[in-house]
């Protein structure tokens, strides 16, 4: 979660890309399930809000969607957008379900143990195919990985801000993934 000069939390749904043909559409990366889902919501804006983007059409194109957006009409134009964040405000998206969270609502929680010790920060939500990771800064020392599984992660509580872990006992040893790897 983004806050604003005006204290107003943003979300990040897409990124633009590379210009795609000579009449102004860019490929955009979504961030969400549905790719289509960042053209839901209206005008999309920069982090400070110094732009912003109304989506004319959208389609879907193998693992990017290719968008025209309102005003770009040739190739010089869209090229001149790649990198660019777009973002909505978090109070435009629906609650989720039981059980659900928004990757920017977990950011910058705090991350406890059962037994209630501090153990960092959630600095990101990261999914790199084999399911969602807690990246977790702590006070001192490297960040670290835990998947975000009920086993793993018992309780999150958004109005306390905080993320409470079930660790195995050997988690932080260097031995315990050679062990895992000898016991099949």
């Amino acid at each position: 979660m983004t806050d604003t000069s005006g204290g107003k939390k943003q979300v990040l749904m897409a990124r633009i890309g590379a210009a795609h043909g000579i009449r102004g559409e860019v490929r955009v990366k979504a961030f969400g399930d549905d790719p289509l889902s960042f053209t839901d919501y209206g005008p999309l804006s920069t982090k400070d809000g110094s732009r912003t983007f109304e989506v004319v059409r959208a389609r879907v194109q193998k693992t990017v969607v290719v968008t025209q957006f309102k005003g770009l009409t040739n190739r010089n134009q869209a090229e001149e957008l790649n990198g660019v964040e777009l973002y909505i405000s978090r109070d435009e998206l629906p609650e989720p379900e039981d059980d659900e969270f928004y990757y920017s609502d977990l950011t910058d929680l705090d991350v406890v143990s059962v037994s209630g010790d501090l153990l960092g920060r959630v600095a990101a939500v990261q999914d790199f195919g084999a399911g969602d990771l807690l990246e977790v800064r702590p006070q001192r020392g490297k960040t670290f990985y835990m998947p975000f599984t009920k086993e793993f992660v018992p309780a999150v509580d958004l109005e306390k801000g905080v993320v409470t872990v079930d660790l195995p006992e050997d988690y932080f040893s260097d031995d315990a993934e050679a062990r895992a790897a000898t016991s099949d």
